[in-house]
């Protein structure tokens, strides 16, 4: 099994150019080096993230919302899909998730621990793991010490996209395939892509209508 998931991952990251578009001999280190740099000028961001999961099964799933985060850690989610109208507020006086949930249970206040099973985003990842600072640092340790394979880029109206197979960001006992678009303009994230070994797409998470140091107010944060 390891053998013919290996063989798969080769034949992966051994499109011919011709399927691939163009190679660009991208430096990765220096795009890391761009996203840092990018991020340090952040102080808030909204955006609205559209999560799209893949079973074992043939089965799917959507999550949309918008984000908003306010260095160095306030984060406000607002469904749109499913639950259109719940907020999620982290953290809370206590450190806890803020949850107001959507509909006629509205009126309804609950304060979740951020590890709390029914908080999870994916598989082991946690409401407080999901800003594109960690998922840079991420980036990062996807390219150097977690990497399991060659990294490849490909560069296409001002994208920058890296493939590469590396330790499961919130899995340590995974490997995942994973292909992150970053946009060129603002050298940040625009898009993930997750597969496993043998090809299969787990999950992508889109970044759209980002807007970077828009004055986020405290009072988006305010629980009570």
């Amino acid at each position: 099994m390891r053998r013919a998931a290996a063989a798969h991952l080769l034949a992966i990251l051994s499109v011919p150019f011709s399927c691939m578009g163009a190679i660009q001999a991208v430096d990765t280190a220096t795009a890391v080096a761009n996203m840092q740099a990018a991020w340090a000028q952040v102080s808030d961001y909204r955006v609205r993230m559209v999560i799209r999961t893949y079973g074992l099964d043939g089965s799917s799933g959507v999550q949309i919302f918008y984000y908003t985060f306010k260095k160095p850690n306030r984060i406000r989610l607002d469904f749109i899909e499913p639950h259109q109208g719940m907020i999620l507020i982290f953290p809370d006086k206590e450190g806890k998730v803020f949850v107001r949930p959507a509909g006629l249970a509205r009126l309804f206040r609950f304060h979740l621990q951020p590890d709390s099973r029914r908080l999870l985003v994916s598989a082991g990842q946690r409401i407080d793991q999901t800003d594109l600072g960690l998922l840079i640092t991420n980036i990062a340790r996807s390219l150097t010490d977690w990497r399991r394979g060659p990294a490849l880029t490909t560069e296409t109206d001002g994208l920058l996209t890296i493939q590469v197979a590396a330790t499961d960001h919130f899995r340590p006992h995974v490997v995942t395939i994973y292909k992150f678009s970053i946009d060129r303009n603002l050298w940040l994230p625009r898009e993930v892509e997750e597969s496993t070994l043998e090809g299969r797409l787990e999950r992508t998470i889109a970044f759209c209508d980002l807007e970077v140091n828009i004055g986020v107010a405290d009072a988006v944060f305010q629980t009570g």
